[in-house]
């Protein structure tokens, strides 16, 4: 169960672009794992600058292209795309919808495309949505209930063109290495995954335990 976040108990975490801007991104001190920034989603968002995401230089893959965040939390990663150009659709739980909220607006004047905060609850009825360019999922595989219906959102999402980017920090305590070994035995049941070898990740923000994929539909 989540819990409720706390917009009035908050603190910030600043992020530097590539070209000198900073995303200030509001945590909640109360609240659930998706209420603060997570290593592998500012790795995430770090990736998207970099040369996989630049056509020619000053430009990038995302501008113009219709981006959804699943357990966005906080949003960082969405924003990040949308102050690249993209048309961005932010989602998490509706606990969470106010703190993404809050950060697009924060963020604003930095914002090139769009971005919006919406509700999506993993396993429902996606037909509202459009299948997007990109999907981009930060260290959402948490909660064991929660596996299943994250892959069937993905897979319900996508369509032939649809590209997912899906970061991940490996963990080795509890439950969690069992977790990320049947999510990807899910996903791999209807996607060619790809690992994005760390040299391509950002050459500063990177580690040996942070994982960046992609996944096409076959």
């Amino acid at each position: 169960m989540s819990q409720s976040v706390d917009l009035d108990n908050l603190f910030t975490r600043e992020l530097e672009k590539n070209d000198g801007s900073v995303l200030c991104i509001n945590q909640s001190v109360v609240g659930d794992v998706g209420c603060v920034v997570w290593d592998a989603a500012i790795a995430l968002t770090l990736y998207l600058e970099t040369p996989d995401f630049q056509e020619t230089p000053g430009s990038n893959k995302l501008r113009g292209k219709n981006v959804l965040e699943l357990g966005a939390g906080t949003g960082i990663v969405g924003i990040q795309a949308a102050c690249l150009g993209a048309n961005s659709i932010i989602t998490d739980l509706k606990d969470f919808v106010p703190l993404m909220a809050l950060n697009i607006r924060v963020n604003q004047a930095l914002i090139t495309g769009s971005a919006i905060a919406r509700e999506l609850r993993w396993g429902t009825d996606v037909t509202d949505y459009q299948p997007p360019d990109y999907i981009l999922i930060a260290d959402c595989v948490y909660y064991e209930e929660a596996v299943g219906p994250l892959v069937q959102t993905i897979t319900d999402l996508c369509d032939d063109h649809t590209v997912v980017i899906c970061s991940y920090e490996e963990r080795t305590t509890g439950n969690k290495p069992e977790l990320q070994k049947k999510f990807f035995e899910l996903v791999e049941k209807v996607f060619h995954v790809e690992e994005i070898p760390l040299e391509r990740h950002d050459p500063v923000y990177r580690s040996e335990d942070i994982h960046i994929m992609k996944f096409i539909m076959k």
